[in-house]
């Protein structure tokens, strides 16, 4: 069994995830809520697959992006439940030094590809409401396509140095990572190495990928308002608003806890371990949950389809 003290070792085989540090008496119960943020996740991404799979109609641009969005929170709930469960039912810890790398790309590699589908939809929107004449010309399906290939490029190759950094440096502090699964920094801050290199590193796709695509979607939807507030009626621009609401709805609940988390963890002293651990798991668990929430609510062909379903079952 790996040790779970500090030792002198260099480049463990295992690390060791100790989950929410100070909360490990109550993991079981705080297990209960993720269990079935997951469970509404999965349940609510498939159910969006399956309608826009089985609706024609829905055969557009924005519900491709949509699909992608889908498909991405799966992998990205799915890259850190089964093991957090692990720790917290099971007490197993031990995590494999290529499986925690593998996870910490997955993680970050779906995470920089969610961003980036939130740049397409904003897109989406932008073209539908300020050039609607021209939106099936513009978002034709080979632009889609080359749109979807390169949000799913980027996010591989952006990502791709931190597993290949993280690898090279030396770790003889110790082997004990405090959170629930793998990411970038807390692995990081276990090298003895000058990691400078991955820190800056880090910083760089966090302002030049995500802060980037967070100033791209704000000035798509200033150019949205403008053309909003041009439309001769107050009924005809809440109905025109009415359909980015969801869009902006699942904008503030994947980029508000992201930015809070990775900036905090860097910059901020004297905030307890659990709280980053714990915003930390909110931020890759709660958007898959609402997303299909949000899209299924507020979009009403899915919100019809729905219905449509189930009815006719219950007939």
């Amino acid at each position: 069994m790996t040790d779970f003290n500090t030792t002198d070792f260099i480049n463990p085989s295992t690390f060791i995830l100790l989950g929410i540090p100070g909360l490990e008496m109550v993991h079981v119960w705080i297990s209960i809520p993720f269990c079935v943020m997951y469970a509404i996740a999965i349940l609510g991404n498939f159910t969006i697959l399956f309608i826009v799979k089985m609706e024609t109609s829905l055969h557009g641009p924005m519900y491709y992006f949509l699909c992608m969005l889908a498909v991405t929170d799966l992998v990205l709930s799915t890259s850190i439940l089964p093991k957090m469960l692990s720790i917290f039912w099971f007490n197993s810890r031990e995590i494999d030094f290529s499986a925690c790398l593998t996870q910490m790309y997955f993680v970050h590699c779906f995470t920089v590809m969610e961003s980036g589908i939130f740049v397409a939809m904003a897109l989406d929107r932008y073209v539908a409401i300020c050039h609607p004449l021209r939106y099936s010309t513009i978002l034709t399906s080979p632009i889609v396509a080359k749109i979807g290939l390169t949000v799913v490029l980027r996010g591989g190759i952006v990502v791709l140095p931190f597993p290949f950094l993280v690898r090279r440096w030396t770790y003889c502090r110790t082997n004990i990572i405090p959170h629930t699964h793998c990411e970038h920094m807390p692995v990081v801050k276990l090298a003895c190495s000058d990691v400078r290199i991955s820190s800056y590193y880090g910083l760089f796709v966090l302002f030049c990928v995500m802060v980037l695509d967070v100033i791209f979607i704000t000035i798509s939807y200033i150019q949205i308002l403008r053309a909003i507030f041009r439309l001769p009626t107050m009924d005809a621009r809440l109905k025109t608003f009415g359909t980015c609401i969801s869009h902006l709805c699942a904008i503030l609940a994947f980029y508000t806890p992201g930015l809070f988390s990775s900036l905090t963890y860097r910059f901020a002293e004297n905030i307890a371990l659990r709280f980053f651990v714990l915003i930390s798991i909110v931020y890759i668990l709660v958007p898959p949950m609402l997303n299909p929430i949000i899209y299924g609510v507020r979009t009403k062909e899915i919100r019809g389809r729905l219905l449509q379903l189930v009815t006719d079952k219950r007939t």
